[in-house]
């Protein structure tokens, strides 16, 4: 007896498919996550320096919404730590960069409903 099987590579595509888009859009989702951190933490580098070099907080929060290419600037928050009043030469400055990251997998947004943060810091000294 000879059986007809037309249709098993079709039956086979339709059950590897979901798998095969999930783990795509899982990698995708990762790299936007690592670019996303990446190019926080440059932009967190560059703006504590100018800080460090005698640059106004105003400065430092307009340069930190230029530079950072993330979508959306006025969602970046920007804390600075001590105040441009308490700065003096010597101490130590920290800044802070955060930035909602929006995943497309569907799965991660059930498990984290909503956006979670992309959080860097650094700190220099004042010179």
């Amino acid at each position: 007896m000879i059986r007809n099987e037309r249709g098993q590579s079709l039956v086979e595509f339709a059950l590897v498919i979901p798998l095969f888009l999930l783990l795509l859009v899982g990698i995708i989702d990762f790299g936007r996550l690592l670019y996303s951190y990446t190019q926080l933490q440059l932009v967190t580098q560059e703006t504590v320096r100018i800080g460090s070099l005698g640059g106004t907080d105003a400065e430092m929060v307009q340069y930190a919404r230029q530079h950072a290419q993330l979508g959306n600037a006025s969602q970046l928050s920007v804390s600075i730590s001590p105040a441009e009043s308490a700065r003096k030469p010597g101490q130590y400055m920290t800044t802070t960069l955060s930035y909602p990251f929006d995943p497309i997998l569907p799965l991660i947004d059930s498990i984290i409903p909503g956006s979670f943060m992309v959080k860097t810091s650094s700190t220099i000294r004042v010179e």
